[in-house]
C-alpha cells in the first residue's frame, strides 16, 4: 500500500476520507499497488486520483506495517514525503483535500498511530513502524524506529 503526505513549509495537505476504509478521518493520499505497478506509480496515481494534483517529487520517509488482532494479514504501507506538485487539489468522490498548519495538525480525529510517527515524518526523517490494532479505534500496540 502506499500513504503520501503533501508538505510545503508549515502546512500539510490531508483529506478527509469520505467512503471505505477509514472513513470520516484525516489522512493522507494512497492505496493499493495494481499488479504491474511500482510502489512509486502506484502513490502518484492514487494521489491524482483521490487529490487531483499529480507529485512532482516523492520520498519515501518510512514503511509502516499493521496488523489487526484475530486477523493475520499484515498491511505494508510505503509511506512517501511531497514537496512539490502540480494542478489544484480537489475533492473528489473518495476525498475531501484541506491544508493544516503543522502545529494544528488534527491527529483527535486521524488513525490512533498518527500521533506516533507523524513527527517523525515532519523532522524529515526516515522510519520503519508496526502497529497493533484491536479494532479500527484501539491501538494494542506499536514499535517505531528510526532508519
Amino acid at each position: 500500500l502506499t500513504l503520501c503526505i503533501v508538505q510545503q513549509g508549515d502546512r500539510v495537505q490531508l483529506g478527509m476520507k469520505k467512503r471505505g476504509f477509514g472513513k470520516g478521518r484525516w489522512n493522507g493520499f494512497g492505496g493499493k499497488v495494481r499488479e504491474g505497478e511500482t510502489i512509486e506509480d502506484a502513490a502518484k496515481r492514487e494521489l491524482k486520483e483521490e487529490a487531483g494534483i499529480l507529485a512532482q517529487d516523492l520520498q519515501e520517509q518510512g514503511i509502516l506495517e499493521f496488523t489487526f488482532q484475530n486477523n493475520p494479514e499484515i498491511l505494508e504501507v510505503h509511506l512517501f514525503h511531497v514537496a512539490h506538485f502540480t494542478g489544484e487539489p480537489v475533492e473528489t468522490g473518495e476525498m475531501r483535500p484541506q491544508w493544516f498548519q503543522v502545529r494544528e495538525i488534527p491527529f483527535e480525529h486521524m488513525w490512533p498511530d498518527d500521533k506516533f510517527w507523524f513527527p517523525l515524518f515532519l523532522e524529515g526523517k526516515r522510519f520503519a513502524g508496526s502497529f497493533l490494532f484491536q479494532d479500527v479505534d484501539t491501538l494494542l500496540s506499536h514499535e517505531l524506529r528510526e532508519l
